[in-house]
This record gives structure tokens, C-alpha cells and sequence, in this order.
């Protein structure tokens, strides 16, 4: 069985896109911490939003710049990982990692409210990710996206940007943008869920190998042609994905949908917790303030 590091550092560790993602690290840090005061409102960036977005950073250079991106145009699995990752994980600790007034004076920017308003609508964000997540998994659709590089990182992007309006109705630190609260968020987080089972249930129930970007040698040649440089890849001689895993299709194909299905459920009951702990939480509040002006001002006796 062959390993991954016949292809190279370079295609293995995306030195241009650490790269890229350390400037926007630096820019981040330079706009919340040296030009901040230049913003109307700005607070010290706190420790747990500058954690957030170094941990946003990692897992995204994880997911799109190390070995796991490779090993995810060879099994389907670490493909189904990764995407969970993309648009599950990443978007929430991005939108946490972002300080309220730097959000407040990005969506002043003229044309950006109203649009933003709009994509972060629940049905809107619900309708818009969910259907293009499961477009995306659509055997032809994949295929076609994995054999185009401007395709592929477009639509990891458009998937990217459409998860930040699925979080923001959950997790909005703003308290003028949260549309949602307590059995309205619950009810949002189950509907998501049931949203995406059919993408899932598709990959895991199906008998045969659907993407021909692991099947067809051809197609996957072009796929991997794109990911470690035509030159280098012409080099090497080799014909499919099988030579590198001991998986049958079907049995990674299967694995993909079961990770994708159970990393999404885990983040989701995560999130499912934390609402119910909010929702008790006022609850109680408002249960100790009428109290307390029970209290205070009794009912008068006649």
C-alpha cells in the first residue's frame, strides 16, 4: 500500500495558503488590537476571542492545507470529515471570534445590512445551506466541482459563507440580530438536522460507489492532477485511490456518510445543551425577579 508522501511537501503542506492564512491572522490582530480605536465603540479584544480565532485558523490550514486536504481526494471518509468540519465547526468559533463592534461596523457598510439581513433569515439560511449542501454531494455535481479548481474552491467558499447564516440565528452576538430564542432555536436546530439526513442517507445506503472521483481512474486522475500539480502527478505513475487504502469503495463511501451524520449531531447536541442551559437560565431569572417583587411589594390585604 503506498503512502501520501510520494507527493511532495509542497502538495502535502500548501505553503501558500498558510501563507495567506497567516495574513489574515495578522490583519485580524492589527484591526482588533492597534487600529481599534479608529472603530466607533471598539473594547479590548478579549483572550477567549483571540483562542476562537486561532483555533478557527488551525482546523481551517487542517482541513484545507495539510495532509488531511490530500487524504480527502483519496478516501471519501476524510472528504466527509473535513466538510463537516468546514461548515459545522469552523463558522460558529468565526462568528464568536469576531468582537461585536467590528461586527457592527462591517454590516454598516452600505448594501451589506440589507443583504445580510436577508441570507440570515432562519428559512432563508435554512433553504440556501442545506440545499446547496445537498447539491453539492449529487454524484455529477461532485464530480464536475472536484475536476474544476475554481469550482471547487468556489463552492467550499459559497458552502463556508452560507454556514455563517445558518450559525448566525443561534449564536448572533448581537442582541438587535437574534431572530431566534429558546423552543424557536430548538425547533431550528432539529429541523437542520432532518434537513441534511437525506444527503447522508444517500452516501450511506447506497450498494455501489457513486463519485466517479474515486472510482474512475480517469476522473480521479484529473481530480488529483489539479491537487498535486499535473507535472507531479504524471510522475508518479499510479491509478486510483485503492492503492492507498484497504477499504473497499462501498466501505469508505458508507464511512464517509456515517462521520459526516454523527460529527454533525455531536456539534448540533452540543449547541442543543447550550440552549437549554440559556433557556433554564432566564428562566430562573424571571422566576427570582417576580419574586423578589412579590417581596418587595406585597399584595395589599383588605
Amino acid at each position: 500500500m503506498l503512502t501520501i508522501d510520494i507527493f511532495g511537501f509542497k502538495a502535502l503542506w500548501s505553503p501558500y495558503f498558510l501563507f495567506l492564512l497567516m495574513a489574515l491572522t495578522a490583519a485580524y490582530f492589527l484591526i482588533t488590537i492597534k487600529f481599534r480605536e479608529k472603530f466607533q465603540d471598539s473594547e479590548p479584544l478579549t483572550v477567549k476571542q483571540a483562542s476562537l480565532f486561532l483555533t478557527a485558523i488551525i482546523l481551517l490550514y487542517a482541513i484545507k492545507g495539510s495532509p488531511l486536504d490530500l487524504m480527502g481526494h483519496l478516501l471519501f471518509y476524510i472528504h466527509g470529515i473535513t466538510m463537516v468540519i468546514l461548515v459545522f465547526l469552523i463558522p460558529p468559533l468565526f462568528i464568536l471570534s469576531i468582537p461585536t463592534w467590528l461586527w457592527r461596523a462591517f454590516l454598516n457598510v452600505r448594501g451589506i445590512n440589507s443583504s445580510f439581513k436577508f441570507f440570515t433569515k432562519p428559512i432563508v439560511a435554512v433553504i440556501l445551506f442545506n440545499g446547496f449542501f445537498s447539491f453539492y454531494h449529487i454524484p455529477l455535481i461532485f464530480d464536475h466541482v472536484m475536476q474544476n479548481l475554481y469550482f471547487h474552491a468556489g463552492y467550499s467558499i459559497l458552502l463556508f459563507v452560507l454556514a455563517i447564516g445558518l450559525w448566525w440565528s443561534l449564536i448572533s452576538p448581537l442582541p438587535e440580530y437574534q431572530p431566534l430564542s429558546g423552543i424557536k432555536k430548538v425547533a431550528y436546530i432539529f429541523g437542520n438536522g432532518i434537513l441534511i439526513t437525506p444527503a447522508c442517507a444517500l452516501i450511506i445506503f447506497s450498494d455501489t460507489s457513486l463519485y466517479a472521483t474515486y472510482h474512475d481512474p480517469k476522473v480521479w486522475s484529473q481530480v488529483m492532477s489539479l491537487c498535486v500539480g499535473s507535472s507531479t502527478f504524471a510522475n508518479l505513475n499510479i491509478s486510483g485511490p485503492e492503492l492507498f487504502s484497504s477499504m473497499s469503495l462501498v466501505e469508505d463511501q458508507r464511512l464517509g456518510g456515517v462521520v459526516m451524520k454523527i460529527i454533525q449531531e455531536v456539534i448540533y447536541s452540543v449547541v442543543l445543551g447550550q440552549v437549554f442551559f440559556e433557556w433554564y437560565r432566564k428562566d430562573q431569572e424571571e422566576s427570582e425577579r417576580e419574586l423578589n417583587k412579590q417581596i418587595l411589594n406585597p399584595p395589599l390585604v383588605e
